[in-house]
């Protein structure tokens, strides 16, 4: 049985059609890529979802519709939207507060942020709106998937994580894919294709494709990577190192590890100086 349906949904803001007929199911173990250029209802989509928006047509999760259910149906999910909420409030009471909302542990949620690299406990004092991109993101995550959640819904979830920050999020994304639905929204497919078993790809408020993908790359897995250039280039040297990479004296040889999912994502930054590449090695590593 679906876990999530979509029923012929439509919404349109004044005159624009946001939706025109979205037909969609999805099952528990299901990870769905949501990919699309920006405007094409993705982010609509899954307001509709959330029970944030009125609209035309059915919305279900496990039997119950979020606009009318809403308190059931979000203590059961596992938020992180693509823009962070302006919040005063500081970053303890945060998690205390969404803990509470969802009867989960607030441990639970510190715990995952040190996953991240981010010591909540340290700057629980702060208020949430005063913290960096990459903060803010890291609390959210940390909110999401400290619960017991049977859905996670994360748009553009990792956009503002530094690389290892990354790999740690998607150990913890490893450790929920047989115990609930993701729909992970992006406007890049490179960003999520390795984290996925299906792939929808909306256009003007349509899907154009649904299809199931194949999912051979741990979610777990480390990658050691070496990269040599045929000269030095500091705009590379910039690039790779915001992956961590360290070079040689001369700027030729450059080595670091990149996570498993990341891989498409890193070999599409190299392409960008495919002129400069003498030669590139990826392989998986003992621990990875």
């Amino acid at each position: 049985m679906s876990m999530i349906q979509f029923q012929q949904v439509t919404k349109k803001f004044r005159r624009h059609q946001v939706l025109k007929g979205i037909d969609l199911e999805i099952a528990r173990g299901d990870r769905v890529a949501l990919v699309g250029s920006n405007g094409a209802g993705k982010t609509t989509l899954i307001r509709c979802l959330l029970g944030e928006y009125n609209c035309g047509g059915k919305v279900e999760v496990d039997g119950l519709e979020p606009r009318r259910h809403r308190t059931e149906v979000l203590r059961h999910v596992g938020f992180v939207p693509q823009i962070s909420p302006p919040l005063k409030m500081p970053v303890g009471q945060l998690i205390a507060f969404a803990a509470g909302v969802c009867d989960s542990d607030p441990e639970r949620m510190y715990g995952v942020s040190e996953r991240l690299g981010l010591d909540a406990r340290a700057i629980r004092h702060q208020p949430f709106n005063k913290l960096s991109g990459g903060m803010k993101q890291k609390l959210l995550i940390s909110i999401a998937l400290g619960r017991d959640c049977r859905l996670l819904v994360l748009d553009e979830p990792a956009a503002n994580l530094d690389p290892e920050a990354r790999h740690g999020f998607f150990n913890l994304l490893a450790e929920k894919k047989d115990k609930a639905a993701m729909i992970i929204s992006s406007h890049r497919l490179d960003e999520v294709a390795s984290l996925v078993n299906r792939v929808v790809e909306m256009d003007q408020g349509q899907i154009i494709l649904n299809d199931h993908v194949a999912d051979d790359v741990a979610m777990t897995s480390l990658l050691r990577a070496r990269v040599e250039l045929v000269r030095p280039s500091e705009a590379f040297a910039h690039s790779i190192g915001d992956w961590g990479f360290e070079g040689s004296d001369d700027g030729l040889v450059w080595e670091g590890q990149v996570a498993g999912p990341d891989r498409l994502r890193f070999l599409g930054v190299l392409s960008r100086y495919a002129a400069l590449l003498r030669g590139i090695q990826l392989r998986e590593t003992a621990d990875g």
